[in-house]
């Protein structure tokens, strides 16, 4: 099964690292986010990858391009032109980088991957976030369904910290990153069926999580997978940082492979 991932957005709310690169080629520990989220699949077998690119395209095609030279030990010998690799590192990944256009939509850049992706099942989800999530659970769940859409559902973290006050404006509780208002949100990680490309209209600027979605919502095709784990996108320097924090301390919940 394919796993196409959407990475073409401009990443606006992390323009100090998004003017030179793509928000998913923003790195952690040392590493895109993108390949992250490669690795979570991969851990689970799932290495055919379509990347559905736009901003700044080049810059993931170069890092795919380059990748062994990039994680490998080299010699380069100038004299002969010539470029020894003695320490490769393997990942048994199979990659197709589609360009879906500078300023497209969710949608409309999956309507454009559809000559990839539109003939069989396949998984969705986006170039920013990370998850510990569980996917033969999540597959299992989508076949059990019978829709044609499963999203992973999730409950975010509060973005501020939560005070309590008493009568005299005292602090009596502060608690630095509550739980959200108890809502279940779009965690990415879809499973689709050919399907659903019948509810996308051509165009670019067709945003999938708006008419595609809620028509699948009130068509009733579209199931929801509640993931209760670890879910974090990476929609900030804040997010950056703390995610960083997290993969050098040993801690990163959303590493799964060895």
């Amino acid at each position: 099964m394919k796993v196409a991932i959407l990475a073409g957005g401009l990443g606006t709310r992390l323009s100090e690292e998004t003017e030179l690169k793509p928000k998913p080629m923003v790195e952690i520990g040392g590493y895109p986010v993108l390949w992250h989220i490669m690795k979570i699949y991969s851990a689970y077998g799932y290495n055919d990858f379509v990347i559905l690119t736009g901003y700044k395209s080049h810059v993931i095609k170069d890092f795919f391009v380059n990748y062994y030279q990039r994680y490998s030990d080299i010699t380069v010998d100038m004299v002969h032109n010539a470029v020894q690799v003695h320490k490769t590192r393997h990942e048994p990944w199979t990659v197709t980088m589609l360009y879906t256009g500078q300023d497209t939509m969710t949608g409309g850049r999956i309507k454009r991957a559809q000559e990839y992706l539109g003939k069989e099942p396949f998984m969705l989800t986006y170039g920013d976030g990370v998850s510990d999530i569980h996917i033969p659970a999540l597959l299992a769940s989508h076949k059990a369904s019978g829709k044609a859409v499963t999203m992973t559902a999730v409950k975010p973290l509060g973005r501020f910290g939560a005070l309590q006050l008493d009568g005299a404006d005292n602090i009596t509780s502060f608690m630095e990153k509550p739980q959200g208002d108890g809502s279940w949100i779009n965690g990415g990680f879809f499973v689709c069926e050919p399907e659903v490309f019948d509810f996308i209209p051509e165009g670019d600027n067709v945003i999938f999580e708006r008419a595609p979605l809620e028509n699948l919502a009130s068509s009733g095709k579209l199931h929801a997978y509640k993931h209760t784990g670890f879910w974090r996108p990476m929609d900030t320097l804040r997010d950056k940082n703390d995610l960083t924090a997290l993969w050098k301390e040993g801690k990163a919940p959303w590493k799964i492979w060895k």
